[in-house]
């Protein structure tokens, strides 16, 4: 399986996944989604009426260095979303810190889509 994220505006998409990830499209299909492939993990960015309207988590970037990867990501202009749900999960500038240490952080893409970062939960 991989992720499929809906867009509303596949050239906005676009120019977004590459400003902001720093990444282009490996292909298109006949119908003009754009296909990615991040760590060896493949993507699609299709068209459709209702992109933005999840609420959840739609796709997370597994990192090595948390750390390293929320600051390229905030140089290139990415915004982390902030969340208080009280004592259960809250966020500080952005990133949630779980008890055993490990750490987390959320985002919209340009299509509202929310896209999580954070350290690979089978290590």
């Amino acid at each position: 399986m991989f992720p499929s994220l809906p867009a509303s505006d596949l050239a906005r998409a676009e120019s977004w996944y590459r400003q902001y990830l720093g990444i282009e499209p490996t292909d298109r299909t006949e119908d003009g989604s754009l296909l990615y492939e991040v760590g060896g993990t493949a993507f699609l960015v299709y068209a459709s009426q209702y992109a933005g309207t999840n609420q959840a988590t739609a796709a997370a970037l597994a990192v090595t260095d948390f750390d390293t990867a929320i600051s390229e990501l905030r140089a290139r202009g990415v915004v982390f979303e902030d969340y208080d749900f009280g004592d259960e999960f809250r966020t500080v500038d952005g990133i949630a810190t779980s008890p055993d240490g490990s750490k987390a952080a959320w985002f919209k893409d340009s299509e509202g889509n929310t896209l999580g970062v954070g350290t690979d939960p089978r290590r």
